[in-house]
């Protein structure tokens, strides 16, 4: 007989308004019929299912038992889109898309319209718009002129601005350009206007190329992206320090380190990945979609302040099993993006509330006993993750592509997915789990939550603790890069920076990620675009991707990633 943990649920007041406002099923008059316990049950029993598909005799209430206890108990939450959808009608599952985008108006708009698709159902897509043409080039067809990517990307935003993700929040993109794009100067500065681009996260895709340019100060090439002829030879260096000054200015764009991603691509005979989802942590091949879901640091700590490292094994195997049966219970809103999804059964395990357990331990944050302590607990994570994978592989077979990949090249042993872990932001799971967001440290020592019903909660850390901006961006990244060492995919994680933090800090923290091997960087400087970001008692922008809250009733929600700010 199986029984399930007791039915209680012990929520912060401000993950009870985000489930209610987001999460829950509601019936056709917008009145809430399920509570959490009840989310976690429908979404284990869906999830639970895909087991028949490879053991007709199956317990599946055993396996719906163990799902249910790890979400039901914070110790594990898979990403939005599985917790909105799953047991219902619609079914995707999914967070992270990357669509190609080629140079014809019949490509770019069946892509708009699979984002407007994946948006609905609370995806977030990626692009990299380097395949268009650049502004002003002939179109022979009409002997018109191109518009440039810059002006399809207004297209995009446009759309996902009326694009409501699961009838709760709005869509996010990521949108790349390569730097040797012939625009590149235009798309560097695309969102220093007011309200440009408020739906995009952007980035430069640089190369190794173009970064010992930089910094031996040498010239490089533009290139027309049909022809691949050289157009104009610019200075690598002023290229890099005018992403800089933008970056400096409104905290885009970022950088995608793309030879360094494409050196841990792990089917290199399919295809280089051009581009990433929304904040950056996992690299895709076009069509490609992937599941992620975080591990709860602090339900890992004992009273005796030592990691379990016997719970937290047996959480990483489940979490892994859970992830793997999502690729089958998943409806893939297009053939194109099922089949490629299937072929690598790619899904990300990560982790959340950092910044809580290093605390707890009495860690500082920005040192080298921190950034010890990380690579203990990933690198344990990461061997045991990619062990449930491999152990998946002996059941029900490797992913399909295996063969093709680069682990059947070097003699490794079969694995059920291709990508394992990616470190996600977390940033709406982390406030249901009641916990620090992703990998990030402390971002103020004090601040007040209002809750509902005129009641509000003082929350404070201690005075000794550093928060972000206190923390010099050496040591942010340090941690990225720790973490990037022991992930299949990619990081996110946010560089911020004091508001009196000079160019040239933004020059070296570029410079230092691309030195540590981390895959991208994104620089928030406190302040920037003329009006404070985030502070400590309220903000009117997203914390994790720095984009203009909407407000909803008693939460504000980023229209670029899904971040909520519960009031």
């Amino acid at each position: 007989m199986i029984l399930f943990v007791k039915q209680t649920l012990t929520l912060t007041p401000n993950a009870k308004i985000v489930f209610q406002e987001r999460y829950l099923k509601k019936n056709a008059k917008g009145k809430i019929i399920e509570t959490p316990l009840d989310l976690f049950h429908r979404v284990a029993k869906a999830i639970a299912k895909a087991d028949q598909q490879y053991n007709s005799k199956a317990n599946l209430k055993k396996i719906e038992h163990s799902f249910f206890n790890m979400m039901s108990q914070l110790e594990f939450l898979p990403n939005s889109p599985t917790l909105m959808n799953a047991g219902k009608p619609n079914g995707q599952l999914a967070a992270c898309f990357v669509l190609p985008i080629g140079d014809s108006i019949l490509s770019i708009f069946e892509t708009l319209k699979l984002t407007a698709i994946i948006q609905k159902s609370g995806g977030g897509t990626g692009f990299n718009f380097s395949k268009l043409r650049p502004q002003g080039s002939r179109i022979h067809e009409n002997l018109g002129e191109s518009s440039g990517p810059l002006s399809f990307m207004e297209a995009f935003n446009a759309v996902t601005d009326a694009i409501k993700q699961g009838g709760a929040r709005r869509g996010a993109n990521m949108a790349i350009l390569n730097i040797d794009h012939p625009d590149i100067l235009k798309f560097i500065h695309a969102k220093e206007k007011e309200h440009a681009l408020t739906n995009f996260n952007i980035s430069v895709a640089v190369t190794d190329k173009f970064m010992t340019a930089v910094q031996k100060n040498k010239s490089y090439e533009l290139k027309h992206p049909k022809t691949q002829k050289s157009v104009q030879k610019l200075s690598a260096r002023k290229i890099f320090n005018e992403i800089c000054k933008a970056a400096w200015t409104t905290g885009d764009p970022g950088l995608i380190f793309i030879d360094e991603i494409n050196r841990y691509n792990p089917t290199p005979s399919l295809g280089p990945i051009e581009s990433t989802n929304p904040c950056g942590e996992q690299p895709l091949l076009p069509f490609e979609a992937c599941t992620l879901g975080s591990l709860n640091l602090n339900k890992f700590l004992t009273s005796h302040r030592k990691i379990n490292w016997k719970k937290l094994e047996k959480t990483v195997r489940t979490a892994v099993h859970f992830l793997d049966n999502v690729v089958d219970a998943n409806t893939y809103p297009f053939p194109a993006i099922q089949s490629i999804t299937h072929g690598n059964r790619k899904i990300g395990l990560g982790v959340m509330g950092l910044a809580d357990i290093l605390l707890k331990l009495n860690i500082p944050y920005a040192s080298k006993k921190a950034l010890a302590f990380s690579d203990q607990l990933m690198k344990f994570m990461d061997e045991k993750a990619h062990q449930a994978s491999r152990d998946l592989a002996k059941t029900r077979g490797p992913f399909p592509n295996f063969k093709r990949s680069l682990y059947a090249k070097k003699k490794m042993p079969p694995l059920r997915n291709a990508t394992v872990t990616t470190l996600a932001p977390t940033g709406t799971l982390s406030l249901l789990a009641g916990c620090s967001s992703g990998i990030e440290p402390v971002f103020s020592k004090s601040y007040v939550r209002h809750v509902l019903e005129g009641k509000s909660l003082a929350e404070s850390y201690p005075n000794t603790v550093a928060t972000a901006h206190e923390i010099s961006y050496s040591w942010h990244i340090r941690m990225q890069s720790v973490f990037q060492k022991y992930s299949d995919s990619a990081v996110s994680k946010t560089i911020n920076l004091p508001n009196q933090a000079t160019l040239e800090d933004i020059q070296q923290a570029y410079l230092l990620a691309y030195r540590l091997n981390c895959k991208g960087i994104t620089v928030f400087r406190d302040g920037c675009k003329g009006a404070q970001v985030y502070e400590a008692s309220s903000s009117e922008n997203c914390p994790e991707c720095h984009h203009a809250f909407t407000h909803q009733e008693a939460c504000t929600f980023c229209q670029n990633c899904g971040y909520i700010q519960c009031a």
